[in-house]
């Protein structure tokens, strides 16, 4: 199993997971050229896309869902709630699938087990994917975590964990005072000391790599991330891998040592 990104952030999400001969997409907030060219940089083609899992509604996660697999007939799955928000614009894909009360289901060589999360969305999900070996948690757009998020993500063997802002940065900053009620609410997205301490709760004892996604380009720097999971794991600043908004992260393995 590997996988990598294609971006981080509030312009846009993409995250390409792999397991032998199935790829999958989770999120594509870019444009069809973008998304093309960000899939090239990892030696990829749109056609070896066997799917497109969506998390939730918001445009930097959906955006481009919709045209690129209409383009390329590529099947897409989200969550009932997501889908009522995006109906039309969906109506004519090849293959759309409801993921179902959050059960697991397997898309090839990979099993996608759905949860949910605390963000300001229809019904959003966010996954874990595994192939029997190995399990790659992904946390991205929560405002907070739960004791259900806490046992899906423990013993996985790597995690992107979003780590959006500093508390401190977001509050000086020149954000309205709605927007930053809204990020930093319950409902909103995971700050750096949330974030480790959610990742402090989790058995981290399998951990191959973690990455700090999802980061605000005002209100947090990779320094602040990397730093505070850093202490947690009681690892090297250079262990950390943060998700880029432009360049995103290249592929990273797990494998049995």
């Amino acid at each position: 199993m590997r996988f990598a990104c294609l971006g981080s952030g509030s312009q846009g999400n993409g995250l390409v997971v792999e397991v032998a001969n199935t790829r999958l997409l989770l999120d594509c907030g870019f444009t069809l050229k973008d998304t093309v060219f960000r899939l090239s940089r990892l030696g990829l083609e749109p056609g070896m896309i066997d799917g497109i899992v969506v998390t939730h509604e918001h445009d930097d996660h959906i955006g481009g869902v919709a045209r690129f697999a209409r383009k390329f007939g590529t099947k897409v799955w989200l969550t009932h709630g997501t889908l009522r928000c995006v109906e039309k614009a969906f109506d004519l894909l090849p293959s759309v699938n409801i993921i179902d009360g959050y059960q697991r289901f397997s898309i090839g060589g990979i099993e996608v087990e759905p949860y949910p999360v605390p963000h300001d969305a229809q019904e959003p999900a966010q996954f874990v994917f595994g192939d029997g070996a190995f399990r790659l948690g992904v946390l991205t757009d929560t405002g907070c975590s739960t004791p259900h998020i806490e046992a899906v993500l423990s013993h996985c063997h790597a995690l992107v964990l979003e780590c959006n802002h500093d508390s401190r940065l977001l509050a000086s900053s020149d954000y309205p005072y709605s927007l930053k009620r809204r990020v930093g609410g319950r409902l909103g997205h995971l700050e750096n000391a949330a974030s480790a301490k959610l990742l402090a709760s989790l058995d981290g004892s399998r951990l191959q790599h973690v990455i700090a996604a999802h980061l605000s380009q005002k209100n947090n720097t990779p320094l602040l991330a990397k730093t505070i999971l850093s202490d947690v794991l009681n690892c090297g600043l250079d262990w950390i891998g943060v998700a880029d908004q432009n360049d995103g992260f290249g592929w990273r393995q797990l494998s049995h040592f």
